[in-house]
């Protein structure tokens, strides 16, 4: 289940190695977050980009997670769902020794890298 309902469709998932995947993802442009985050100049919220990897990440590893750290979190372009709603999103998940989930991305449109994370997430 998504925070948002309706905000993107996962187009699909695909597995690039064992930890390192490739989802590619449809923002939904009608979608009334827009409305307010701009009128007239839509721009993905980041806060949203960063729920969208959380997501991402439960799905592939059946669990609920719980983020308990962001770092090196850098967007780099605005993302206009008008102009460009199909992004990649890849990610490699790893696990740290108190079994936390590690999660480092970047997320692109074309040949435009949007946004770079690392983030940490606490199994629930």
């Amino acid at each position: 289940m998504t925070l948002l309902p309706d905000f993107y469709h996962v187009e699909h998932i695909r597995s690039l190695s064992n930890n390192v995947y490739v989802a590619e993802v449809r923002l939904n442009p009608t979608h009334p977050i827009f409305d307010g985050h701009f009128p007239d100049n839509p721009v993905a919220p980041g806060v949203c980009m960063m729920q969208i990897v959380k997501e991402l990440t439960e799905t592939v590893e059946q669990k609920i997670l719980f983020l308990v750290r962001a770092s090196n979190v850098k967007f780099t372009a605005l993302i206009n769902p008008e102009k460009n709603a199909l992004l990649q999103f890849e990610f490699e998940i790893s696990y740290d020794k108190e079994g936390q989930v590690k999660v480092k991305n970047t997320t692109t449109f074309g040949e435009t890298m949007a946004l770079k994370l690392t983030h940490t997430y606490r199994v629930v």
